[in-house]
């Protein structure tokens, strides 16, 4: 009977992990979870944001504040670097998982900026890039402990730190409106 339960004990402990682990991160599950993305849920989560960042910062260079307008320069710099780099690093059956356009979430947080206000402009960019960045962050560090293709890992690791700064300079641009 003891070894029944500890069996059916395990077998859930087992399901509820792979269950958690094939569930996209849209959902927010892997990332509460502090489970590493799959290498394609993290192709595409890297990919999409790089391209939202990159039209964002296009928004913000011409309704932003000069903060944002700074800000948003150095998003389409570094964001079309990493962009580049994760196409030369995908290879094969991967490539697939390239995004090559906006989700749908992804396009209207970009529709909202275009359609704000240049007066309201900093209430809807500023707070967007912190949770953009703490979602990348969180994205990277997962990946770069736990993926399971050693180049995408090692370089996760290695573009996490400019990640990290972008938002800490996201946090920087959003208290200086307050």
């Amino acid at each position: 009977m003891r070894r029944t339960v500890m069996a059916i004990v395990a077998a859930g402990l087992l399901t509820s992990t792979a269950l958690a682990q094939s569930v996209g991160e849209k959902t927010g599950v892997n990332s509460v979870l502090g489970v590493a993305p799959k290498t394609a849920d993290f192709i595409k989560e890297a990919t999409t944001s790089d391209i939202l960042e990159i039209e964002a910062a296009k928004v913000a260079q011409q309704k932003g504040n000069p903060t944002e307008k700074k800000f948003a320069e150095q998003m389409i710099t570094d964001h079309t670097k990493t962009s580049q780099e994760l196409k030369q690093l995908v290879d094969g059956e991967k490539k697939s998982a390239l995004a090559t356009g906006l989700d749908d979430s992804s396009e209207k947080k970009l529709d909202r900026l275009r359609n704000t206000k240049p007066a309201d402009f900093a209430s809807e960019y500023d707070p967007m890039q912190v949770n953009a960045h703490k979602d990348a962050v969180s994205l990277f560090e997962r990946y770069s402990k736990g993926g399971d293709d050693p180049k995408l890992k090692d370089w996760a690791g290695k573009t996490l730190p400019a990640l990290q700064h972008h938002l800490e300079l996201a946090q920087e641009m959003n208290n200086s409106r307050k």
